[in-house]
């Protein structure tokens, strides 16, 4: 293969619009003609079918990522069967929840296949500790990218807080539990230590919302 492949990582904090930055390459891609895969680790149960869903309603379709999956012999029997439809790229949403086996696959597919691979995930969870998939990511990855978003306070979003029926910071509980809006919220640091999202000055009681996603629209006073 005379081609250069990169294994990327893209990661951001829920609701900074990753799942719509990969829909939006795929579409990208589309347009120019180029052949891509999309991908998605079946941990994430809320879609039923094998689609891969932006909060502001796009979407398309993917292969599941099992637990068990080797990546790396899925992508070299595609090759066998059809050289001609073999990708030129591989986009993985959420790609924190892939084992650090399977991340060694994707490079290895990027290195022996000239395939692209384009990750993209969270990089810790609740707790503020490392998912394994993106430990090795981090650890393999060619290009890393950080998709920021801002807290209801105005600073940079790190932490993936989870919240209670009550909206109230929680820090305790199993690492993986799959949720929207109603079980997390993305805040910077200071928010998620002290356990309550601050507000800015006399910003609004409920921050507005972009696009329907979490990325956090902070809130200025008017100057006069």
């Amino acid at each position: 293969m005379n081609r250069i492949a990169k294994l990327y990582f893209r990661y951001g904090t829920m609701g900074s619009a990753k799942t719509a930055m990969l829909l939006t390459t795929a579409y990208n891609f589309e347009e120019r003609g180029l052949k891509y895969l999309c991908m998605k680790p079946i941990v994430d149960t809320r879609e039923k079918a094998s689609v891969i869903r932006s909060r502001i309603g796009i979407e398309r379709e993917c292969r599941w990522i099992l637990n068990d999956s080797d990546l790396y012999l899925e992508i070299k029997s595609l090759l066998a069967e059809s050289a001609a439809d073999a990708p030129n790229w591989i986009l993985v949403d959420e790609a924190q929840f892939l084992s650090a086996v399977q991340v060694d696959q994707l490079a290895a597919i990027v290195d022996d296949f000239a395939i692209n691979v384009i990750c993209y995930g969270l990089r810790t969870d609740f707790q503020g500790n490392l998912f394994e998939g993106a430990r090795r990511l981090f650890e393999m990855a060619d290009t890393i990218d950080e998709v920021k978003s801002t807290c209801t306070c105005g600073r940079k979003t790190i932490m993936n807080a989870r919240i209670d029926a009550d909206g109230k910071i929680i820090t305790e509980g199993e690492q993986v539990m799959i949720g929207g809006n109603e079980r997390y919220v993305a805040c910077c640091r200071k928010c998620w230590r002290n356990k309550k999202l601050e507000k800015m000055g006399a910003a609004p009681t409920r921050p507005r919302p972009l696009n329907n996603d979490l990325t956090l629209i902070p809130w200025k006073p008017k100057t006069s």
